[in-house]
């Protein structure tokens, strides 16, 4: 069981939740923060005070006053006209995330909500109940209100949710449970939806899934090494600690770890010189992306266990704020800068494929793979396959974050993006995974060319382990199942199965 404070919440637990279906409970000092939060959100009713979100319209409508009579009326109205999410749902992994996160970001005790409610929002992650949330709809600012307006909704028995493999009512779930839904009181409703959680969802998966594929497409390059008689000269320790990133240094032990005993890698003069840049450079360029994925965790973790809300209510209800941050600018950058190195793990992924079937480049394998070349096309539109995803991974690439339209009668007059390059950073890699997929059938046919028995002994065991799914190419078949069927069991992996921590020195 993993415990929330709202202040130190990281990717490994987040992976636990999400992965593993680990439960959590509720730190009690933080659940004091958020009954003095609360407190002083009843005392500004009470009192009749002016404070925006409590008794105050939204967006434009900050300047209308609200009735104590009508505060109940005024968050079931907010969250009711905000949840208009568009679109295909997002997977429910991503909706487990947002409630933890949300739950996480109001224990900071920053937000005026009851502690009823963030014990609800527990029950439902440890009881697996996941609002269903329209992927589509998000500005990112003022946070993700579509989205998490569909969250709310679950709460007050309104909207639907994943249950036990099925989508049903939310007020069902409740019912079948012998729970009463929700009334939201002063500032509630606000407080739930006033967030950059449905980005940083994603986002936490997105990060959680780039890293697991990133140390795949380790062991898939080695195997496409020994397919081709690559060069391991060219990752010599001193080579990279000459030039001084850590990552790639780390990309360089862990190649050679794979290739530790194989007889079919070469050595400079062996064969030839030197290899193609798509082999040579794999530290460089997997590298950088593992830099990426150390920027992105860094701003993953910081918001994560951030105030996303607003207002936020300080010195016990002396001090409330209204400020920004919502604003869910840097979560847009972060992962648009999250596509560029998940592009480059397929672009360069898809040059290697290149040398395995074309036979003026693969070193005297069969053209394209191919048992009876000619006759059998073997992976020749394998290779077309990838390279239409790596050129739609190009055009999902442009940053989201650059894109900004005034929304609120220009009251909230520049916005982030940051859902949508989060989205597409989930498209690109889902696109990059099956890029990576492809190669691996290549280099699974290719080395087997060259000699199983040949192989490093680590690298035979990938190749067993593959193979008890995916048969050799002894004759043109639908290869868009074995495709899939490597996809599906990559991402079913998770990078504590490839490599354990004192292995994956790398974005620790």
């Amino acid at each position: 069981m993993i415990k929330l404070t709202g202040e130190n919440l990281n990717l490994e637990e987040m992976r636990s939740i999400l992965f593993q279906n680990e439960t959590i409970n509720l730190d009690s000092n933080a659940l004091t923060r958020v009954q003095k939060s609360r407190e002083a959100v009843e005392r500004i009713v009470r009192e009749g005070k002016t404070v925006y979100g409590i008794n105050t319209g939204f967006g434009k409508f900050s300047d209308v006053s609200i009735n104590e009579v009508d505060v109940h009326a005024l968050q079931l109205h907010l969250i009711r006209s905000h949840a208009c999410g568009i679109g295909e749902p997002f997977e429910e992994r991503v909706s487990r995330a947002m409630v933890v996160l949300r739950l996480n970001a109001l224990l900071k005790g920053f937000s005026g909500i009851r502690v009823e409610v963030l014990e609800r929002l527990a029950y439902m992650v440890n009881h697996s109940i996941h609002p269903v949330i329209p992927s589509q709809g998000s500005l990112g600012a003022s946070g993700d209100l579509a989205p998490l307006s569909h969250l709310a909704l679950v709460l007050v028995g309104e909207g639907f949710v994943w249950h036990e493999g099925k989508q049903i009512p939310a007020y069902e779930v409740w019912g079948n449970k012998g729970i009463e839904p929700l009334v939201l009181e002063a500032k509630e409703g606000l407080a739930l939806i006033n967030g950059t959680q449905a980005m940083t969802a994603q986002g936490v998966v997105n990060w959680l899934e780039a890293e697991t594929l990133a140390y795949q497409s380790e062991w898939i390059a080695a195997m496409t090494m020994e397919a081709l008689h690559g060069i391991t000269d060219a990752f010599h320790p001193a080579v990279h600690q000459a030039r001084g990133y850590v990552e790639q240094v780390d990309v360089a032990r862990r190649m050679l770890k794979w290739l530790q005993g194989s007889q079919l890698v070469t050595t400079q003069g062996e064969k030839r010189v030197q290899d193609a840049y798509s082999l040579r450079c794999i530290p460089q360029i997997h590298g950088a992306s593992w830099q990426v994925l150390g920027y992105v965790k860094e701003k993953l973790e910081i918001e994560m266990n951030a105030a996303t809300d607003n207002p936020l209510i300080f010195e016990d209800g002396e001090v409330i704020i209204s400020g920004g941050n919502f604003h869910g600018q840097p979560i847009a950058f972060a992962m648009d800068f999250l596509k560029l190195a998940v592009a480059e793990l397929a672009n360069v992924s898809e040059r290697r494929i290149e040398r395995l079937v074309n036979p003026q480049l693969n070193e005297g394998l069969p053209p394209f793979l191919s048992p009876q070349p000619g006759l059998q096309s073997g992976a020749m539109i394998l290779q077309y396959a990838a390279a239409s995803l790596v050129s739609e991974n190009k055009t999902l690439a442009h940053p989201a974050s650059v894109d900004s339209i005034p929304s609120s009668a220009n009251q909230e007059d520049h916005v982030s993006m940051g859902t949508i390059g989060a989205r597409h950073a989930g498209n690109m890699i889902q696109n990059a995974r099956r890029v990576l997929a492809i190669e691996a059938f290549c280099a699974l046919q290719g080395s087997e060319y060259r000699g199983k028995d040949k192989m490093s002994p680590l690298l035979q065991d990938k190749w067993n382990e593959y193979r008890a799914f995916v048969p050799s190419m002894d004759e043109d078949r639908i290869f868009s199942t074995d495709i899939e069927r490597i996809s599906v069991h990559m991402k079913n992996e998770t990078a504590s199965s490839i490599y354990t921590k004192k292995e994956a020195v790398s974005v620790q």
